[in-house]
């Protein structure tokens, strides 16, 4: 089962769930706010990913971060981060049970599900 994660007032998470629904494709919407976030899946996103790719560096939240925070920004850390501040994950990341996608373009949404 495709899983999307984001929060349900994204903008970028509307179009890739609207896109989604345009293509008949079964998933299961997990909102970060209202659903709360698993920290193994979180070490699991940032182990596939690195955390470069799962943390939104031009995000409202990043920026609030304290400058020592950001400096010393690793995988451990950024779970703790994250845990704390779900936002701080690039939205959306779709699970597709065998890949993890983050954000939304409709090119490669074609490509994951062969389109």
């Amino acid at each position: 089962m495709n899983t999307l994660y984001g929060i349900k007032n994204c903008d970028t998470v509307k179009k890739s769930r609207k896109w989604l629904e345009a293509q008949h494709i079964d998933y299961q919407f997990h909102d970060f706010r209202a659903d709360g976030m698993n920290p193994e899946q979180i070490t699991q996103w940032l182990a596939a990913l690195g955390w470069e790719t799962v943390i939104n560096k031009r995000s409202t939240t990043w920026k609030q971060l304290s400058s020592e925070q950001r400096d010393n920004m690793n995988s451990t850390t950024a779970a703790t981060a994250i845990l704390e501040n779900p936002t701080l994950i690039k939205r959306p990341l779709l699970d597709t049970g065998n890949n993890i996608h983050v954000g939304f373009k409709e090119a490669d949404y074609k490509k994951i599900f062969s389109l």
